[in-house]
């Protein structure tokens, strides 16, 4: 750029506003826009014929975003060289870093919708870095921007041996915010190939995943710090606070993240599989690297440690067979035809939609009680995520219509009492009648 842009830009451009001249810049901007505008066409008309997923849909989808402002650079850039020869540029010279914030605000904005979904704070953040985009835009077409730089500069202080300046901090948080969002940009990549790949185990998928994110982020932040000469080794010092914190306060929080991986390493554990610890019961629906999630029958999900899940013992209906046997106890009076309750039974058991026929449904004598005979219903199911309660349900209330209509007695508690002693009635040894009372 020509040296009188930093300062003058502002006056430059008011005075071609001025000029018979300023048509052919117009002009010349509004074709650039307009060849932008018809090459984001072409690019969203191709992506919406497209049927691509995974890596290709999200590389298309980040080009759609940057059609329109790289395109119209290019044509500005282009435009901005030929009429130089003849005409003044000034207008062009402004269009120039308008597009390109338009360019940057569009791929963050895009970058952070990807990895962090809907969260409640990119609102504020994309409305706040925007602002602050446009008003780096308008500080540098003011002439504003060289100045406040040079009082950044001046601004200094020491960290140990490192001299830094206000001016540099800035500089260093905005290479590592860059370097973030490079991060994040090719961690998405890797993530979209990893859920694209196929015969690859579920967890398996989010350890390379969160690994690779991590040690992408480890690795923006130790090259955008040198970058803008900003010396690693006065790091050191927070290095070693932050292992204190970790030894004292940060210990548990430590321990749930290193569970969390070794849970998705050693696939102890499934999205999908209906476990029992501490208490919790319900179907696993997100492993994180710090907690697991248990969504209960009732729709109460549990938030459960990972650490709690490691140092436990955690009863899973799932690991390797999802197939789960539920008993049944059943009682019936000692009048009634035991080989034909114990038919019923299984017949009930068959004509249930949710009972598998292998392993068949059985039917067991277990014991000769007080007031009836005890009988157990075991049957298997392949679906324990669906609950086991409305099955059970079911099953009893089939049985109780099947024993009424077959005369099969369900007893209840009966006791014999005999009353000794000399009363009215008694036979000549002194015993007296019995009489059975029911509850």
């Amino acid at each position: 750029m020509e040296s009188n842009e930093f300062g003058s830009l502002l006056i430059d451009l008011w005075r071609d506003l001025q000029q018979p001249d300023v048509f052919w810049q117009t002009a010349a901007l509004i074709v650039c826009l307009g060849i932008g505008w018809l090459a984001d066409r072409a690019v969203r008309g191709g992506a919406a014929k497209s049927d691509d997923e995974g890596l290709r849909a999200l590389g298309r989808r980040g080009l759609r975003r940057l059609t329109f402002p790289l395109v119209s650079l290019i044509a500005v850039l282009v435009a901005r060289a030929i009429l130089a020869r003849w005409e003044h540029i000034h207008l062009l010279t402004a269009a120039i870093p308008l597009l390109i914030s338009l360019a940057v605000i569009r791929i963050v904005f895009f970058v952070l919708r990807h990895n962090f979904g809907r969260a409640s704070w990119l609102g504020s953040f994309e409305r706040s870095f925007a602002l602050l985009a446009w008003l780096v835009v308008a500080l540098y077409v003011t002439g504003l921007l060289a100045p406040l730089i040079d009082a950044l500069e001046s601004v200094g202080f020491s960290v140990g041996h490192q001299k830094l300046n206000l001016w540099m901090i800035l500089q260093g948080v905005g290479a590592v915010l860059s370097a973030l969002l490079v991060a994040l940009w090719i961690g998405g990549i890797v993530e979209a190939r990893l859920m694209a790949a196929q015969g690859m185990d579920d967890n398996l998928r989010l350890v390379l995943s969160r690994i690779s994110r991590t040690l992408l982020i480890v690795l923006a932040v130790l090259i955008g710090l040198p970058a803008v000469g900003i010396d690693l080794t006065m790091l050191s010092v927070f290095g070693g606070a932050l292992g204190v914190g970790l030894g004292f306060g940060l210990q548990k929080i430590a321990a749930n993240y290193i569970s969390g991986f070794i849970i998705l390493l050693d696939r102890s554990l499934r999205i999908g599989d209906v476990i029992s610890v501490d208490g919790h019961k319900g179907q696993v629906t997100k492993i994180t690297t710090r907690y697991t999630v248990l969504k209960g029958l009732t729709g109460i999900e549990s938030i459960v440690p990972n650490e709690v899940l490691v140092g436990s013992v955690v009863q899973n209906e799932s690991y390797t067979d999802p197939k789960v046997r539920v008993a049944l106890p059943v009682q019936v009076g000692y009048g009634c035809d035991l080989e034909r309750a114990l038919a019923i039974l299984v017949e009930v058991a068959l004509a249930q939609p949710r009972v598998l026929r292998d392993p068949a449904p059985g039917a067991l004598v277990l014991a000769f009680a007080d007031s009836g005979i005890n009988l157990e219903l075991g049957f298997w199911i392949g679906d324990p995520a669906l609950g086991v309660g409305s099955v059970r349900s079911d099953i009893n209330l089939a049985i109780w219509k099947a024993f009424r209509a077959e005369g099969i007695e369900i007893p209840f508690p009966q006791r014999e009492i005999r009353i000794l002693g000399e009363t009215a009635g008694t036979d000549s040894g002194g015993a007296t009648g019995l009489s059975r009372i029911k509850p």
